[in-house]
């Protein structure tokens, strides 16, 4: 029995599943942990006030001594937005690609871990030693370049994560796919295949990046006449070079606009990943010396953010560009799940500024749609299937996609975040579960607003806040001023007057029948206002606001 654990491999997901974003998985085997990404997640509406959540890394940094580097697929946000507040607590050796790690260090620089943060920049095909585990990166397709899926080779067998990836035979940049790699590697034998599960729900073919260009082509000859805005994802290169080389070729001059849009697009030209023809790029202030119809202006806030440069552009609230009428807004994205709603109220109000929105076909997808995937698993043949990135939904189609391709049932497994999976060649199952709730960050608090915080700002944002201020008499414990009542979004007090009225008698009955029974205990006689006031609201408002009372002593 000892053997077979000891020839099994530990995959435990920190994040990434149950959502989109915050993706992170730790590899153990043995005296050696390896992680694969490290990404944060937006806030889901019922976060009120958070800014960002970032994966919990309790199980790595209690195991620190066996961590030996982060192995980096790609550059988005969800895979290496939480790396400088982790490398704050565990300071690992990174490795991955040019790109990629170019932006990683953007954000290191921003935290200031540059120098004492060990960086490797991997080429494809390239093997590294981390501990007891081999790791090599191959190309892949996504829309964001220098993307790259993981082979690992571990005593128990040899591991493949994709990464985020799509099958591009004709990409923007470089080379598509190694499709050969994948095929060499399921001949050697591949023992699990993680796989992307964000569009296993979508049947077909992903198109390539390049058909968006076609369509920019033929929007920029509809609207010689008019400036062309257009909204992307900052990351996605490819898509900023189609918009350029579009730019380019109808003579227009191109504007970037939001902070992350710009910082990416240094970063990428710098290394060589944009091909920006000279004079095209021009400064925002340099805007107003060319007529409408020869500017295009890239920005962010595609996805409704209400602080994104779009997002200010449409509520008017932009220092140096504003919306006029004839004005050509492209989208070139789809909204996120759950954006939806804010996506549109921009789109409302661009019109009503008497802008065009055009809000489709000026987007492909950055994942593998169902036959991509089936052609890894044809190419790859893994012995067990453990779906990765996405929502339950996903999770669950991918499973049913891997049977399709000839996976039992009984070697597929749809894993919740914190699950600590061990798989071998005779062993499959989850032995374990580890800490992974996720950490909320709020302006620059870094998880002190936890669970308990965040149900105090739903009461107060459901049901309001009622103060109950008292002053007792220090020695004799007798009432000397109060009860006053202060309501914040409770009630509207110059209109309810009867009912505070009726509040402060609530307080003063049951505060004398504490001060007859002698309890002195402020605990007991705040617990006491608290419950007598609380009925008498739910009674008489059928509301339950917060209510706090202070007692204070002469």
């Amino acid at each position: 029995m000892n053997k077979q654990k000891k020839d099994a491999v530990k995959i435990i997901p920190l994040g990434g599943l149950e959502q989109i974003g915050m993706n992170i998985t730790a590899i153990e085997y043995d005296d050696s942990i390896i992680v694969i990404d490290c990404g944060l997640a937006f806030p889901e509406d019922d976060m009120l006030g958070i800014d960002l959540v970032i994966p919990d890394v309790t199980y790595l940094k209690e195991n620190a001594d066996k961590v030996k580097g982060l192995v980096v697929t790609h550059g988005h946000e969800d895979h290496i937005g939480a790396i400088a507040y982790v490398e704050k607590e565990l300071n690992m050796p990174i490795y991955a690609t040019k790109l990629t790690m170019g932006l990683i260090e953007n954000k290191l620089s921003e935290h200031n871990l540059l120098n004492n943060t060990k960086r490797k920049v991997v080429k494809y095909g390239q093997i590294i030693n981390l501990g007891r585990f081999r790791v090599e990166f191959i190309k892949t397709n996504h829309s964001i370049v220098d993307s790259a899926a993981l082979a690992i080779y571990t005593p128990a067998g040899l591991l493949i994560h994709t990464g985020d990836f799509k099958i591009d035979y004709t990409p923007v940049f470089g080379e598509m796919i190694d499709l050969q790699r994948f095929a060499e590697l399921g001949k050697k034998g591949v023992l699990a295949l993680m796989a992307d599960s964000t569009n296993a729900d979508r049947e077909g073919f992903t198109q390539s990046e390049k058909t968006v260009g076609k369509t920019f082509d033929n929007l920029f000859d509809d609207n010689k006449n008019h400036r062309i805005i257009i909204a992307t994802f900052a990351s996605n290169v490819d898509r900023v070079q189609q918009i350029i080389n579009s730019a380019y070729k109808y003579g227009r001059k191109v504007v970037v606009e939001g902070r992350s849009m710009v910082n990416i697009i240094s970063t990428a030209s710098e290394l060589g990943y944009l091909n920006i023809p000279e004079h095209t790029l021009i400064d925002i202030s340099e805007m107003k010396n060319y007529p409408d119809e020869k500017l295009v202006l890239i920005t962010t806030g595609s996805q409704g953010e209400n602080m994104a440069a779009l997002s200010r552009i449409a509520a008017s609230i932009h220092n140096k560009v504003a919306v006029t009428p004839g004005d050509v807004v492209i989208f070139s994205s789809h909204p996120i799940p759950g954006n939806e709603k804010a996506v549109f109220k921009v789109i409302n109000e661009l019109e009503m500024k008497g802008a065009r929105v055009i809000f489709e076909d000026t987007h492909v997808s950055g994942h593998a749609c169902r036959e991509e995937l089936k052609l890894i698993y044809a190419l790859t043949k893994p012995k067990y299937a453990v779906p990765v990135h996405g929502e339950y939904r996903h999770l669950k189609r991918h499973a049913e996609l891997a049977m399709e391709m000839g996976v039992p049932r009984e070697r597929i497994k749809i894993m919740t975040t914190g699950d600590v999976l061990e798989v071998g060649e005779d062993t499959f199952e989850v032995t374990g579960k580890v800490p992974a709730q996720g950490i909320f960050v709020d302006g620059l608090g870094v998880g002190d607003v936890g669970n308990i915080v965040l149900r105090d700002r739903q009461l107060l944002s459901q049901n309001g806040l009622l103060i109950i201020v008292v002053t007792l008499d220090k020695y004799s414990n007798q009432l000397i001023a109060g009860p006053d009542i202060v309501s914040r979004g409770f009630v509207y007090v110059r209109e309810s007057e009867t009912l505070m009225e009726d509040c402060r008698l609530v307080v003063q009955e049951a505060l004398d029948r504490c001060l007859r029974r002698n309890i002195s205990d402020w605990g007991k006689i705040k617990m006491t206002i608290k419950d007598e006031l609380g009925e008498f609201l739910w009674k008489r408002t059928k509301r339950s606001p917060m209510i706090l009372p202070i007692i204070t002593e002469v």
